[in-house]
């Protein structure tokens, strides 16, 4: 992978694509449909912000810090933060921000993505903010701490500490996987287009249970491609949250057992 961190490359992206999701047990359940979010070069946007990026205020779509982190005004500095407290030192180039955009001014976010580059354009961690639906918030950080590497189409691991689905008990593991073509110079950006997909799989005693997937076509954000994300889905946030209720309803009415929501892990970010 070539320089990620490349400021003439770091333009903010808008990504257009599908949210997948299957459980495999104790009966199937799938479901997919369309999805757009925002891919943000955080560090450059903080030496020159993006002319068609609606921040910290109202717009079809636009970009709150304050839905990040502690909720503090510079979601960046917040991020910068909690990388020095966990002795990740070495993330001195851009950091990438894939999140969910509000739309109109409604946000919910599930999960976004904090890729953050070293100097020289490879990864040195990755942050996934989870957020579920009683507006509880918990951090996964991943890095090389471990002892197995991290970049990019590599799989990394976390224990499950947090609770998200009341159909899902927290025990078991994640494995996560990201892949990246957009930042891979331009040869591999001819071949394969700007495409970025994230991979979540729950994984317990008896196996995988639960593999989940955004994926999307990247493009830079222009006010004409978010006029196009809007219009294809106008009502995305909203959509999000309507999804997730009507699906739990499904897996309640195909008597999958309920999980009493646990008390809060005892940390807000887990390794």
């Amino acid at each position: 992978m070539r320089n990620a961190t490349a400021r003439h490359a770091a333009e903010a992206q808008l990504g257009i694509g599908v949210v997948r999701h299957a459980r495999l047990r104790p009966v199937a359940h799938r479901f997919a449909y369309p999805t757009y979010f925002l891919m943000l070069p955080m560090r450059s946007l903080a030496e020159q912000p993006a002319p068609a990026l609606r921040r910290n205020r109202f717009g079809l779509l636009s970009f709150h810090d304050r839905d990040h982190g502690d909720g503090r005004a510079d979601s960046l500095q917040w991020l910068t933060e909690l990388l020095q407290h966990e002795g990740v030192s070495d993330a001195d180039g851009e950091i990438w921000l894939h999140c969910y955009p509000r739309v109109l001014g409604l946000v919910f976010k599930p999960v976004s993505f904090w890729y953050c580059h070293r100097a020289d354009g490879t990864l040195a961690a990755i942050v996934v903010e989870v957020n579920n639906t009683f507006g509880e918030r918990h951090c996964y950080l991943l890095d090389g701490r471990s002892g197995a590497p991290i970049g990019y189409g590599r799989e990394l691991q976390a224990d499950k500490v947090f609770h998200v689905s009341p159909f899902c008990r927290i025990d078991g593991s994640y494995r996560f996987r990201f892949m990246r073509t957009d930042l891979a110079g331009a040869e591999s950006q001819q071949r394969h287009g700007h495409r970025t997909v994230a991979r979540i799989d729950h994984v317990d005693a008896d196996g995988p249970l639960l593999l989940t997937s955004v994926s999307g076509e990247l493009a830079p954000l222009s006010a004409a491609r978010i006029r196009h994300a809007f219009f294809s889905v106008p009502w995305m946030t909203l959509g999000v949250i309507v999804h997730i209720h009507w699906q739990a309803l499904r897996l309640w009415l195909k008597r999958i057992p309920f999980v009493r929501k646990p008390d809060l892990p005892a940390n807000f970010v887990s390794r």
